[in-house]
Formats: C-alpha cells, sequence, structure tokens
C-alpha cells in the first residue's frame, strides 16, 4: 500500500502537469493507496485557498475520489 500526499492528490484531479499529474495518475489508478485525514485537510485547503475552486465542486470531486476500490481514506468512509 502507499501513502500520498497532497501533492500527489492535486496532480491527479488538477492534471495541470504533464510529467506529474501522469506520474500521479500512475500511482493512483496502479496501487493500493492510503489516503490520510491530514493529506484530505490539505487537499480541500489548497483547492479553495490556491485555486478557488467552490466548495461544492471539491466536495463532489472528492466524494468520487473516495469510491475508488483501491483508495482508503483513513477514518472518512468505514
Amino acid at each position: 500500500m502507499k501513502i500520498v500526499d497532497a501533492n500527489i492528490i492535486l496532480r491527479y484531479l488538477l492534471n495541470d502537469h504533464d510529467d506529474l499529474s501522469a506520474k500521479a495518475a500512475t500511482i493512483i489508478e496502479n496501487n493500493k493507496v492510503l489516503l490520510p485525514n491530514e493529506v484530505v485537510v490539505e487537499v480541500v485547503y489548497v483547492l479553495e485557498k490556491v485555486y478557488r475552486v467552490k466548495n461544492d465542486e471539491i466536495c463532489d470531486t472528492l466524494l468520487e475520489l473516495f469510491k475508488y476500490d483501491n483508495i482508503d481514506v483513513n477514518d472518512i468512509i468505514g
């Protein structure tokens, strides 16, 4: 299992850097992944404050990500 940080999740969600986004996709899509609560908080903060993404869009996007069978979200989904 790989523990991912906010940079990997952000590159995956934003798809804003050719090389890094592709590497993030490879990690997320081809491994069992642990997404700690602290990383989720950081991702929300960066999306909201830096990228000015609306809260409802952040929520919808993360809820879709949490549905991936290979992603374990620490203490969020039982």
